[in-house]
């Protein structure tokens, strides 16, 4: 069976760069496909040889009055037991605008504003949204990190199991990330900001390291949440879940979040990938 991802979002989010990645990892790429088109589409994919089963089309760069019908398509195919992801490229108003203003680019929906246009595409793609299997906000992403986090998620060969594991860090004083499935929060734990010859270091570095797993507090904490998540993560994959996210958050995103997610996927090891978002601010 082949495997099918649609690539969706706001525009200015990052579809070029998904699609373009996705095809650098030997994905065959289809852009602008009618919705209905793609049910015929997944069933040549279907027939075509096993090294050339792994298909992504990306739509919405037309506008979104074509998403009521892509949604039902969607739905469809998942009843017939096609694979399929929904890949969501996301990003807050104030991202979309300024990338709007800093290109000059016209956007896809041409309102009297870039504020209306990213609105009334927002409200449009709420569905679609809600079907994502992966959703990516791309807000504090440059074009490299998206490349590599389309790359963890889908550069597994066809056939593999679907579902990948992001582990990230982040700090609570530059906002929760938007697009985690489950946080847990690192602030009870002894801060190496307040130690002398540590705050400059982070989470990567040994010292600081030593300090945060060295606690007893710590350890536990690892080991239980490590037994639950060894548990959890099949279920997840059982219920069809393709990509979770496991974020974990401190002050500000250096120390404490840093150390123990990065201990956390090499506990867990096979399909993790690990992302600290804030730890160079």
């Amino acid at each position: 069976m082949a495997d099918l991802v649609i690539v969706a979002g706001m525009s200015g989010a990052g579809r070029s760069t998904a699609s373009a990645t996705l095809e650098d990892l030997g994905w065959f790429v289809i852009d602008n496909v009618p919705a209905a088109l793609v049910t015929r589409v997944a069933a040549l994919a279907d027939a075509a040889p096993e090294d050339r089963r792994r298909l992504a089309v990306v739509i919405g760069r037309s506008g979104t009055a074509e998403i009521p019908e892509m949604v039902s398509v969607i739905r469809d195919l998942r009843a017939e037991g096609t694979s399929i992801q929904v890949l969501f490229l996301d990003a807050s108003d104030e991202v979309l605008i300024h990338r709007y203003e800093g290109t000059r680019r016209r956007h896809p929906l041409a309102a009297a504003s870039v504020a209306g246009a990213i609105a009334q595409e927002r409200e449009s793609l709420s569905v679609l949204r809600e079907l994502a299997d992966v959703l990516l906000e791309t807000g504090d992403l440059t074009s490299n990190e998206l490349r590599r986090r389309i790359a963890e998620l889908f550069e597994a060969s066809a056939g593999a199991p679907m579902m990948r594991t992001a582990i990230v860090s982040f700090g609570y004083k530059f906002g929760m990330p938007r697009d985690v499935d489950i946080v847990f929060d690192c602030r009870f734990l002894p801060n190496p900001h307040w130690v002398e010859g540590l705050r400059s270091l982070s989470g990567l570095d040994g010292p600081v390291r030593d300090f945060v797993l060295g606690n007893h507090e710590t350890v536990r904490f690892i080991d239980e949440l490590v037994d639950m998540l060894a548990w959890q993560l099949p279920a997840f994959q059982r219920e069809g879940k393709s990509y979770l996210s496991v974020a974990f958050g401190c002050t500000g995103g250096r120390h404490r979040s840093v150390a123990i997610a990065e201990e956390v996927a090499r506990r867990l090891a096979t399909g993790v990938a690990v992302q600290h978002r804030d730890v160079a601010r």
